[in-house]
C-alpha cells in the first residue's frame, strides 16, 4: 500500500495493486470564492496543485469520495475524471454522481466488495450543534484486503462516538485524519482539532495517523506546524505523519 497526498483531502492510494483517487479538489488556486461566514476571506483553493491535474488522473482505477462539498469533489474534477470510472460514494450523493453522467456509481450502504478489496462506509459526525445538523452528510471509509494493511479514511468529521465505533470495529493499521480545525465566524470547528487528533492517537495507539485538510481552504485554521507542535507536546507526534502536498507518506505499518 501507498498513500500520496495531492492536497487538501485529495489523495491518491495504492491498494491491493489498484489506485483509488480519493476526495479530488482539481481547481486551481483562487478559483473559487472564500467559504462564507468565515475568518480569512481569500479565494479558495488557497494553493495551486502540485502536479497538473492530468498528472493527479494518470492511472487511477477508481474514485471514491467521502461527500460533495466543493473542496472534496470540485467541477473540475467532475470535468475530468473518465465517465465510466468505478465510483465509489455514499448513498445520498450516488444521484449527483449519476447527473454528471457517471455510468458505473456504486453506493456503499454498508459495504461492498470490488476487485478484493472491501469497501466499508463508517459515519462522521461534521460540526457540533446546529450547525454540525446544518452540514451535509458525511462519510468514512474502511479499505480492507487480504494482504494488505487495513486503511480507514475518516472524512469531514470530529472526533465523535462514530469514529470512535469505526476504531473499534475495524482497528485499523493507517488512518486519515481531515484536520484544518474548519470553521465559521460562529460555533465550533466541523473538522478535527489538534485535540481531536491526540484523542484518535490514544484511542488507536499502534495506527499510524495521516493528517491531511490543512492550509488549503480558507476557513481551515489549523496549520501544519501548530499541529505538530501540539502533537509534540502531547508526545505522540511519532505516531502522525503531516505531509506537504506531493508527498508521498511513508508507511509504517
Amino acid at each position: 500500500m501507498r498513500l500520496r497526498l495531492i492536497r487538501h483531502a485529495t489523495l491518491i492510494v495504492e491498494y491491493n495493486q489498484h489506485t483509488f483517487l480519493i476526495d479530488p479538489m482539481l481547481d486551481d488556486a483562487d478559483a473559487r470564492p472564500p467559504i462564507q461566514n468565515s475568518p480569512n476571506p481569500r479565494n479558495n483553493p488557497l494553493v495551486p496543485l502540485p502536479i497538473a491535474p492530468e498528472e493527479v488522473l494518470q492511472g487511477v482505477d477508481a474514485a471514491l469520495v467521502t461527500h460533495t462539498h466543493s473542496d472534496h469533489w470540485d467541477a473540475t474534477a467532475a470535468d475530468l475524471l473518465p465517465k465510466p470510472i468505478p465510483f465509489f460514494g455514499q448513498p445520498e450523493d450516488q444521484a449527483k454522481f449519476r447527473s454528471q453522467a457517471f455510468s458505473n456509481v456504486q453506493a456503499v450502504q454498508d459495504s461492498l466488495t470490488w476487485r478484493g478489496i472491501t469497501i466499508h462506509r463508517t459515519g462522521g459526525q461534521h460540526g457540533r450543534g446546529e450547525i454540525g445538523k446544518a452540514m451535509a452528510p458525511v462519510s468514512g471509509f474502511v479499505l480492507r484486503a487480504q494482504g494488505e494493511s487495513t486503511l480507514y479514511i475518516a472524512g469531514d468529521t470530529i472526533w465523535c462516538s462514530d469514529v470512535q465505533n469505526a476504531l473499534r470495529a475495524h482497528q485499523p493499521d493507517i488512518i486519515v485524519v481531515n484536520t484544518g480545525a474548519a470553521q465559521f465566524l460562529e460555533g465550533d470547528p466541523i473538522t478535527m482539532t489538534a485535540d481531536d487528533v491526540i484523542t484518535t492517537c490514544k484511542a488507536a495507539p499502534r495506527a499510524q495517523i495521516v493528517a491531511v485538510h490543512l492550509e488549503s481552504i480558507n476557513h481551515c485554521l489549523l496549520t501544519r506546524a501548530d499541529l505538530a507542535f501540539q502533537l509534540e507536546a502531547a508526545r505522540v507526534i511519532q505516531q502522525v505523519a503531516i505531509p506537504n502536498d506531493g508527498d508521498w507518506v511513508e508507511l509504517k505499518a
